[in-house]
């Protein structure tokens, strides 16, 4: 049996696990700030619940990713400090960031997120972080899909111009 056989959690990292899960955890950090900030600027009810769906899926990273890196020794990436409730009427309104927007932000972030997390999956060894990837791609996937439903349904949709096949008899 070699050093990569056995328990997962007994083999160590190489440096892209590394890597992917020290930016993985700096990224979380980043995106639950995001997502604690556009609470107080968004106005409709269905969007919050999008985004503080969001701010739960970046806190569940936060905590798998900081503890591998405690349980393997590397110093954790700091967390930005709590973002701290605003009343939406108080935000004026040249500095307020619309719902359209926040919702378009959400479906960039989960783009992003997906590709990440699927370059990390490709690249572990490691089957366990592997498979954490893995559910993180697909709460993310799961989110990106409520995301544009919302997009849909509230017609804040930016649609890319159409390829329409015109046959002419």
């Amino acid at each position: 049996m070699g050093i990569l056989s056995g328990n997962p959690k007994d083999e160590p990292l190489h440096y892209g696990e590394v890597a992917a899960i020290w930016s993985g955890s700096l990224a979380a950090k980043s995106a639950a700030a995001f997502y604690s900030t556009m609470l107080n600027h968004a106005g409709d009810g269905d969007l919050k619940r999008v985004i503080e769906e969001g701010l739960t899926l970046a806190r569940a990273e936060m905590a798998g990713l900081d503890e591998i890196l405690r349980e393997n020794g590397v110093a954790i990436p700091p967390e930005p400090p709590e973002r701290p409730h605003a009343d939406l009427e108080s935000i004026p309104p040249g500095a307020r960031i619309q719902d359209p927007e926040i919702a378009s932000m959400i479906g960039k972030d989960i783009g992003m997120g997906l590709t990440s997390h699927s370059q990390a999956m490709a690249q572990c060894i490691r089957e366990d972080i592997a498979m954490m990837f893995g559910e993180f791609h697909t709460a993310k996937a799961k989110l990106g899909q409520t995301n544009l439903r919302l997009l849909k349904e509230k017609g804040w949709l930016v649609v890319p111009p159409l390829h329409m096949s015109h046959v002419n008899a």
